[in-house]
């Protein structure tokens, strides 16, 4: 919400002293978020004047139309001669006030200006657009022409309000009051202790049988609505400068005075109007929610498709706007022109539900000034204040009559009433306010209060945000100064370190930060098209996911069953930004969906939960386990003077899984695997035995090629994820003290010819479980295939086994048994056979 420092003056009668900075000091005690105070014309200095277009000469000869003007500026040149200008704008005319800038001034920008010759001709200054003068878009894109009964030679800065300060706020979702110059002049008003002269206290005149008719059937939906007539107004009725330089101000584009004039009020007073062309509109106009499938063409030009919960208004044709959104162009306000334009309005000010508004604009995807406001909240009172205001200015204005007729459909509703003790705030604060003070805030932002030690407060119409008794101890606190409170060190239960589970997660990321992964955590949101892109099976597990009833993108509404997309996407950005060797990982918590989907109840906020109700709400929770994953692309190894460098390969990406499960002390097994997103061929699988059962835990290797092509990202990427939490289980990570022997190492090498498709993971566990106790390591250090030495379809794997025994030195003889015992059940299991 941009707030003129001007236009906040007129309701609250600030010290002429106090600047834009000293208000948003105020306003960001009493809890505002002020986030800067813009200084429009700081930098500009006259002389800037209005002036009258005596002639215009097309200069010919140039490759765009330039004009040279002579324009009568009064004395504001010291000689009352016509001014020489080169102008390039079409939008004016000889005999039409504009605004020029004279040689001497300065421009928004540090632009000064001088006489110069240009297209052969001198320029004695300039006639300025609004984007020179820096006061945003009047919709024109061209010269500022004023109305025809401005003076000639008056001071241009003054009349177009050049110079102010603008207050930028964000208003939080729970404060709509303050999309208003009424709310937050109310703030300031009690912020500096000074009245307020607020501009919905005007005369309204009672509801009666003449106004226009009006049927609300969805009275939930919308439980105010006002309509007035004004009829009269002159086409050609233009809005006035002030009104249009004070829309700028606030981010709005004047379009033609009926709509400023309905911009204006809803900026001033924070209720959202709109005015239809009397003359367009057919029968009753009416308030109800959509019939699912119905059209509308909405102001923007588009066409949309209603849903049953849309909220529309109507008349006897069907829709004619989008409630509290957006008006239909059937029922639009004409542009003033030469002898046409709107002459009859109707002015609608009602209150729509927060929610239905919410939905409506969500679900069209169509944000605009209104829907924000009624999002948020709107005063319901204001309704009749508002459209009053309305038709005062069109009449003040464009030369209108306003008809005696008034409509005014009410719903009942009491007021908000809330008890609440006189000492709760100070409880909630632990500051003793005492009762007076108590009072005396919650009167200031508009509560009436009764009652001495149990206060009954009524809510004003505008706030409400405040529903229960802490909301009021907060408005006490706020106005009191949150910079008041004492601050006081929470005392520390004594320390029980990290968890088992936390120390784990931390060893994990060193671990891996050790290795050359950077850390990059994602948002745990995914869209389901990326299943595809990582072809996933049809009936994959991983595709069912939870999905948000409210997401913060349209586009990602399923909550993360794998961390692979995320840390994809991070690596496509980084390599598209030219950060090519990469290697990133992630642990983090992914969401499966239970088998029976349970409904989570409302914990209490009054008292400690019970176990059962915590339990009860986990239950309804999808389960999260925790996984780590990492991907990789570019060199593994960079080249230098020592030596060539390396690509990160699927087997990094094998090693990285691998050093995960030595953290969590678990006995990890890796063979061959496929799938989903991982190349055939070049895919390992992780699996962990659990009571004698094998579980897989993850996959690592290169991504499919496909995969790569879908998601942009570089060749050769490789990838893994395991699932920490299951590897946590099966992992005992008790420090183990190594084994150091006084007995040598007995080392026997083997080669053993087997089949391409057996797995050395196969060979190697032979290996291991035929060599016996006496077996210390076994490391496979050299694959090696040719047709003509080995056969076809035959591949030679080289094992390096090491033996040792505690409490002796090893024979040849015994070192010699246990390896051939080892080559022998490889044999049995494997088709094994010693390369000759």
């Amino acid at each position: 919400m941009r707030v003129p420092l001007s236009w906040l003056r007129e309701y609250v009668d600030l010290p002429a002293t106090q600047t834009g900075r000293d208000v948003q000091a105020k306003l960001i005690s009493a809890g505002l978020e002020v986030e800067t105070v813009e200084h429009l014309g700081a930098d500009l200095k006259g002389p800037l004047v209005v002036g009258q277009v005596l002639t215009i000469e097309e200069l010919e000869g140039f490759k765009k139309p330039i004009r040279f003007c002579t324009v009568n500026v009064g004395q504001a040149n010291g000689t009352g001669e016509p001014q020489e200008i080169v102008c390039g704008a079409r939008n004016f005319a000889v005999g039409d006030k504009v605004v020029v800038v004279l040689p001497g001034a300065t421009l928004p920008g540090g632009f000064s200006i001088s006489a110069r010759k240009t297209y052969g001709k001198t320029s004695h200054g300039m006639i300025c657009s609004s984007d020179e003068l820096g006061m945003g878009d009047d919709g024109t894109h061209g010269i500022i022409v004023l109305p025809p009964e401005t003076e000639v030679g008056k001071d241009a800065i003054e009349l177009l309000e050049l110079v102010d300060e603008v207050l930028d706020i964000a208003v939080t979702a729970n404060r709509g009051d303050c999309l208003s110059i009424r709310g937050v002049a109310r703030e300031t008003a009690i912020g500096y202790g000074l009245p307020l002269r607020d501009p919905a206290l005007i005369d309204v005149p009672g509801p009666n049988a003449f106004g226009y008719p009006v049927q609300v059937s969805d009275p939930f939906g919308c439980d105010r609505f006002t309509a007035r007539t004004v009829t009269g107004l002159s086409p050609e009725a233009r809005s006035p400068i002030w009104l249009q330089r004070r829309l700028q101000k606030v981010g709005m584009r004047p379009i033609s005075l009926a709509v400023d004039v309905t911009n204006y009020v809803m900026m001033e007073l924070g209720q959202p109007l709109h005015a239809y062309d009397r003359s367009l509109v057919q029968g009753t106009i009416g308030v109800r929610r959509a019939a699912e499938g119905e059209k509308i063409v909405t102001l923007d030009g588009v066409e949309r498709k209603l849903h049953a919960e849309d909220l529309v208004i109507t008349d006897d044709r069907g829709p004619i706007g989008l409630a509290g959104v957006m008006g239909g162009a059937n029922t639009e306000i004409a542009d003033h022109a030469e002898g046409e334009g709107t002459t009859d309005v109707v002015i609608e000010a009602a209150h729509f539900d927060q929610v239905a508004i919410a939905r409506t604009a969500r679900r069209h995807k169509l944000s605009s000034e209104a829907s924000r406001r009624f999002e948020r909240g709107v005063d319901p009172q204001a309704a009749a204040a508002a459209a009053q205001r309305t038709v005062d200015l069109l009449v003040l204005l464009a030369g209108g009559t306003a008809e005696a007729g008034v409509t005014e459909v009410v719903a009942p509703s009491a007021p908000h009433t809330i008890t609440v003790p006189a000492n709760h705030p100070d409880k909630v604060a632990g500051v003793d306010y005492g009762r007076e003070i108590v009072v005396r805030r919650l009167q200031e932002i508009g509560c009436d209060v009764y009652g001495q030690d149990e206060l009954i407060v009524t809510v004003p119409s505008w706030r409400p945000d405040l529903t229960e008794i802490n909301d009021l101890a907060e408005e006490v606190i706020r106005l009191e100064g949150y910079e008041n409170l004492p601050s006081t060190l929470p005392k520390l239960p004594s320390g029980r370190g990290l968890t088992h589970r936390q120390r784990l997660h931390r060893r994990v990321g060193r671990a891996l930060a050790g290795a050359g992964y950077v850390e990059a955590p994602n948002y745990p949101f995914i869209s389901e098209q990326v299943f595809d892109q990582l072809l996933l099976d049809a009936d994959d597990p991983k595709r069912r996911v939870v999905k948000l009833t409210n997401p913060l993108s349209d586009e990602e509404p399923a909550l993360r069953t794998s961390l692979l997309p995320g840390l994809l996407g991070a690596l496509r950005r980084n390599n598209g930004r030219g950060s090519h060797d990469l290697a990133l990982f992630e642990t983090g918590l992914v969401f499966l969906p239970r088998g029976e989907q349970k409904v989570a109840v409302a914990l209490p906020v009054d008292r400690r939960p019970t176990d059962e109700e915590i339990a009860g709400l986990d239950a309804a929770l999808p389960e999260q386990p925790r996984h780590v994953a990492a991907v990789l692309a570019g060199a593994r190894e960079q080249a230098g003077w020592w030596g060539k460098g390396r690509p990160a390969d699927w087997a990094d990406a094998v090693e990285a899984g691998r050093a995960v499960a030595r953290e969590a002390g678990a006995e990890l097994v890796v063979r061959k695997g496929q799938y989903g997103p991982w190349h055939p061929g070049r895919c390992a699988e992780f699996v962990v035995v659990v009571d004698g059962t094998e579980t897989v835990v993850g996959h690592a290797g290169e991504l499919h090629p496909r995969v790569v092509k879908a998601l942009g990202l570089p060749e050769r990427t490789s990838a893994f994820e395991l699932d920490l939490d299951a590897v946590e289980s099966v992992g005992n990570d008790t420090p183990q003290a190594p084994s150091i022997s006084t007995f040598p190492v007995a080392t026997q090498d083997v080669a053993l010819v087997v089949d391409k498709v057996v797995p050395a993971a196969e060979v190697e566990a032979a290996l291991s479980a035929g060599a016996g106790e006496l077996l210390e390591s076994i490391r496979l250090f050299d694959v090696y295939e040719n047709e003509e030495q080995l056969g076809d379809g035959r591949k030679s794997l080289a094992y390096a086994l090491r033996f040792r025994a505690g409490d002796r030195t090893l024979t040849v003889d015994e070192a010699s048994a246990a390896r051939d015992a080892a080559v022998a059940l490889a044999g049995e299991r494997t088709g094994a056979a010693l390369r000759g």
